[in-house]
């Protein structure tokens, strides 16, 4: 029998493990969507949508479908359903690993401010410009809501709803994004720092760059952290390799 192997996710390191998975042969896999996005990009194998109910309703989801291994490949940011998944796995005994993508590094000529959370990137902001690209998403603009002196560019895939900032513009975009897209957002709506989560990867990076270049700070919010004791992969590739030793133990 093959192994049933849930991944979790939505992003695009989610959907290239359901790919390597299914091209390898000898799993099952089924993909687990927050339901968060409208029209999401489904990767092959089967696909669930929506919560599961807290650590006790994944770990009775585990049972019910017998799964034998779970990758963690949610958002670096989706920090909850990371740790009802280790609670889920534990419960059920069964092997769990993160994929990750690795953090950016600032370089030479970057100006980042650190920061653990959203609340505490609306602190630093009033001191550091008045026309904020703020590339966080949709979830948790009620950080911002208060800030009315400044002005907001505010890009996600779709529409926020309330509570947000009074003086914000919306533009509705899905990266990767392109290093000369992100020069013209600043040069036009002249953008005087920017506001991003800590995701990784190549797709949003560009805006980094184009910060630098336009000699912006940028305020960073640092990711929450893998549960304990939960082994993590780097790439696609990585996590399979990871989960055949695990399934192999």
């Amino acid at each position: 029998m093959p192994l049933h192997v849930l991944v979790l996710g939505g992003t695009t390191e989610a959907r290239r493990t359901a790919e390597s998975l299914v091209a390898a042969g000898g799993f099952r896999v089924t993909s687990s969507l927050a339901g968060r996005v409208a029209r999401p990009k489904l990767p092959p194998g089967e696909v669930r949508v929506g919560g599961f109910g807290g650590a006790e309703g994944m770990a009775g989801w585990l049972r019910a479908h017998h799964v034998d291994a779970v990758i963690d490949a949610t958002h670096p940011f989706a920090g909850t359903i990371s740790f009802n998944a280790a609670s889920a796995a534990a419960a059920v005994h069964v092997p769990l690993l993160a994929l990750r993508r690795p953090g950016w590094v600032p370089v030479e000529g970057d100006r980042w401010h650190l920061t653990d959370s959203l609340d505490g990137a609306a602190e630093l902001l009033p001191g550091l410009g008045s026309r904020v690209f703020l590339t966080t998403g949709r979830m948790g603009l009620a950080a911002f809501a208060a800030l009315d002196a400044l002005w907001f560019l505010m890009r996600s895939v779709d529409a926020p709803e309330a509570p947000h900032p009074a003086r914000m513009e919306v533009l509705l975009d899905r990266g990767p994004f392109s290093l000369e897209g992100e020069r013209e957002l600043i040069r036009i709506h002249r953008i005087d720092v920017l506001v991003t989560k800590d995701s990784g990867g190549d797709a949003t990076a560009p805006k980094l760059t184009a910060a630098r270049e336009a000699g912006i700070p940028v305020v960073v919010v640092g990711r929450p952290p893998v549960p304990p004791g939960v082994p993590v992969a780097g790439t696609p590739q990585e996590a399979l390799a990871l989960l055949r030793n695990l399934t192999s133990a």
